[in-house]
């Protein structure tokens, strides 16, 4: 399977909420596949991705190709949908790629790491750039191909006891983050905790952790953050566009009839801009209702930015050096990135800095 031309064309046929399909044989076979996803049915968008995906792939083949999605914790927890898959425990998952940056920190860039792509430039590198091939060659490495499953769009930046007035206060700071971001924030002398969404409520409530990052408005309202955190930071400068991925076994990709194939690209592509499309509908209002509830809205000060962006710039020259599957990746991830704000800031950027100002 040519990855990089999927990439180029899954989206065609994508109009209107509807999707071209191809005609399914009377004798195509009766597949049944179990999806294990990382997040919980409580979070009915970014859970919800794999259903609306599964639900479009039955629809297309008469029911005849079944995908049944199981939350985190279903199958297996939420952080063991790589090894599910690549093992064969289950034929596919729902996840991010970055909370496998323990394994190799090559997998965050299939999904967001600090000051990096957001949603739209992410997607063109996908499609259209390098990305789609390079991970995928990547992930071939541990039996797993990827395809683009959703994205948050660019996240908060996570819910504070105190405020962040200064670089100092990042120091001793016990944050629920990971990854990367984890490893940023530790070099300014934080302590990132690795904590699943389930148990984050708790840990804040005790003070077990003094801030905790998640995703945004929505569903942060949904899990009661404001409850037990009074500040509310932006923006979530780790996660400028982080993409949500469905996992396949490699073996079981290649015994699916070549139009289950197709037809699976699609509905990925589709519950992908589905995701992007709920998010910014929903975020708008859970927003005004927390501030509206007395959360405090807080923007990181410049010098925190700063001195993030340094940190982080340092650690990805470091990674560079020691992993070459890193460099491989980034660097092409670095350079097309480079040329989209170069773009970017010409007319979207001065459209919405205008527009922004108006309101």
């Amino acid at each position: 399977m040519e990855r990089r031309s999927f990439l180029k064309n899954a989206g065609a046929g994508l109009a209107a909420g509807t999707m071209a399909m191809p005609a399914i044989a009377q004798n195509a076979p009766t597949i049944k596949w179990r999806l294990a996803s990382s997040f919980p049915k409580s979070l009915d968008t970014i859970y919800g991705g794999a259903e609306v995906m599964a639900k479009r792939v039955a629809e297309a083949t008469g029911g005849k190709f079944q995908i049944q999605v199981f939350a985190g914790g279903e199958i297996v927890p939420g952080p063991a949908v790589f090894d599910a898959v690549k093992d064969g425990t289950v034929e596919m998952g729902h996840t991010v790629s970055y909370y496998f940056f323990g394994k190799d920190p090559t997998y965050a860039l299939e999904t967001a790491v600090p000051f990096g792509m957001t949603n739209r430039m992410m997607d063109a590198w996908m499609r259209h750039g390098n990305g789609g091939k390079l991970l995928g060659e990547f992930f071939a490495k541990s039996n797993i191909m990827t395809i683009p499953c959703g994205n948050t769009t660019t996240q908060m930046g996570g819910w504070y006891r105190k405020e962040i007035k200064t670089v100092a206060d990042l120091n001793g700071l016990k944050i629920r983050i990971g990854g990367f971001a984890g490893a940023v924030l530790s070099k300014l002398g934080a302590v990132p905790q690795q904590i699943p969404g389930g148990d984050i409520y708790p840990a804040l409530e005790k003070g077990t952790i003094d801030a905790a990052e998640w995703i945004g408005p929505y569903d942060d309202q949904k899990l009661g953050f404001n409850k037990v955190a009074k500040f509310y930071y932006y923006p979530g400068w780790w996660e400028g566009g982080p993409q949500v991925t469905a996992y396949v076994g490699l073996k079981k990709w290649a015994e699916l009839p070549k139009e289950y194939q197709t037809i699976l690209q699609i509905a990925c592509a589709d519950a992908h801009v589905d995701m992007v499309a709920k998010y910014d509908a929903r975020n708008p209002t859970a927003l005004k209702q927390l501030v509206g509830s007395g959360t405090v809205l807080k923007q990181f000060p410049k010098e925190v930015m700063d001195a993030c962006y340094k940190a982080a710039m340092e650690l990805y020259a470091e990674t560079s050096a020691k992993n070459a599957a890193f460099k491989k990746v980034y660097d092409d991830y670095k350079k097309f990135m480079d040329d989209q704000i170069l773009w970017m800031r010409v007319a979207e950027g001065s459209y919405t800095n205008y527009i922004f100002s108006k309101r």
